[in-house]
């Protein structure tokens, strides 16, 4: 079978190539090329460019040609920064509860809060877990994410973390999708640990940082610095440790108090992540930092909190990534795309703004330099709208979803 392939001919292809990765973008900005075809190369792109022309490359490779028989917008795939999607158990009383006006400390009274993940993601076989990551990825995958971020962090003991970052390898194996799996040890303090913060995070680091390396379960140490969890001063010799054994960083930074994003940035962190609470202060000190910002509008609409100051990180010149959050207690839904047009609406972003936050800005918060674009060399991931105009995709508000999703060069769903 050929290795070359050309898909087209495509209304508009948004490549996302030749734009910054910090600071605000208009939509003219944007590279739309029309009457357009990709060429894939295996797993990579060729070419882009003019259908009729690339076709004439396409036959001089003897490239099998797929022709598209309708209007469609082509756009990178999704990549989705953030997320919690290995876990089990449902949380749906505690959002039943918090709707109700119950505070954090009586619902987590009631038995509720992430304690009551981390009970039933412990008492969940390493087989569950695995076949709960590939059913939710693969709900993503319609949706156009083609890559994920996943982290652990409810098991909170070197055996149930072990286990949930094997699960996230494992059904990595399974998917069409990418996974970028990260560990969150330090999401807080287990209520069964018999000793104090400080403590359990040397613990974590000696015993569970080298059996990462070992079985190459992730290259990503993850944090959640908040007074319910890590102060600054807790947490500051834990990431030390994983920067010296060649761990890259994120921060679960600012979403209630400030404060994470300041040690995120003196760790050179590759991404702080949430910072609803940010002000102007941390908002600067960000947006003259190479640390990517990564807004989690799902939170927001899951709490019914303020949203990350999405317009103010750009105008001040930050990077902003858009990400889901999804997990099964603040950001329940897990609707990437339908979660940055509302995040987009109430911070006045452009589509420029909203669509690099999932694709190419998104990319870069996952340190990934191989997608996110659409270019030669690029992975070749896209996604194919029924639609005449790109701007239909975010105004329909998560309701238009791609009609085609390609992932390494192959179609892997069609609806």
């Amino acid at each position: 079978m050929t290795k070359y392939k050309l898909i087209g001919p495509i209304t508009q292809l948004i490549s996302m190539d030749g734009l910054p990765l910090k600071g605000a973008l208009k939509d003219e900005q944007l590279t739309i090329l029309l009457n357009a075809g990709i060429l894939t190369e295996g797993e990579h792109i060729h070419s882009i460019g003019n259908y009729t022309d690339l076709k004439e490359v396409a036959n001089s490779l003897e490239a099998e040609i797929i022709e598209l028989q309708s209007e469609y917008v082509c756009l990178p795939g999704f990549i989705d920064a953030h997320t919690h999607i290995c876990f089990s158990g449902s949380r749906a009383n505690d959002y039943a509860m918090r709707n109700s006006g119950k505070t954090y400390l009586e619902i987590a009274k009631a038995g509720g809060g992430i304690w009551d993940t981390v009970t039933n993601t412990r008492a969940a076989s390493q087989e569950e877990l695995c076949h709960g990551v590939i059913k939710r990825a693969n709900y993503l995958l319609k949706n156009g994410i083609t890559t994920i971020e996943i982290k652990s962090g409810y098991g909170l003991s070197i055996e149930e973390e072990l286990k949930m970052l094997r699960a996230i390898k494992e059904a990595n194996l399974h998917l069409e999708s990418d996974l970028v799996s990260t560990c969150l040890a330090a999401h807080m303090l287990p209520k069964d640990y018999d000793g104090s913060r400080q403590e359990y995070l040397d613990e974590i680091a000696s015993k569970l940082f080298p059996t990462l390396k070992i079985e190459n379960l992730t290259n990503r140490i993850d944090a959640f610095v908040e007074q319910s969890a890590f102060s600054k001063e807790d947490i500051a010799p834990y990431f030390k440790k994983a920067i010296e054994m060649g761990f890259d960083i994120t921060v679960h930074a600012d979403q209630f108090t400030a404060g994470g994003s300041e040690i995120a940035v003196k760790v050179n962190a590759v991404s702080a992540d949430h910072l609803e609470a940010s002000t102007d202060t941390e908002i600067k000190m960000l947006a003259e930092s190479d640390v990517i910002s990564v807004a989690l509008p799902g939170a927001s609409i899951g709490l019914g909190c303020d949203f990350t100051p999405a317009r103010k990180i750009l105008d001040a010149g930050g990077a902003l990534a858009i990400a889901s959050d999804w997990n099964p207690g603040s950001a329940p839904m897990g609707d990437l795309l339908t979660q940055a047009c509302i995040l987009g609406t109430f911070q006045k972003l452009s589509n420029a703004e909203v669509l690099t936050g999932i694709t190419s800005r998104a990319a870069a918060a996952l340190k990934l330099e191989d997608r996110g674009k659409l270019a030669p060399r690029m992975l070749a991931d896209f996604c194919l709208f029924s639609t005449d105009h790109f701007n239909e995709i975010l105004y329909h508000q998560g309701k238009l979803n791609p009609a085609q999703v390609w992932k390494r060069g192959d179609a892997v769903y069609t609806e």
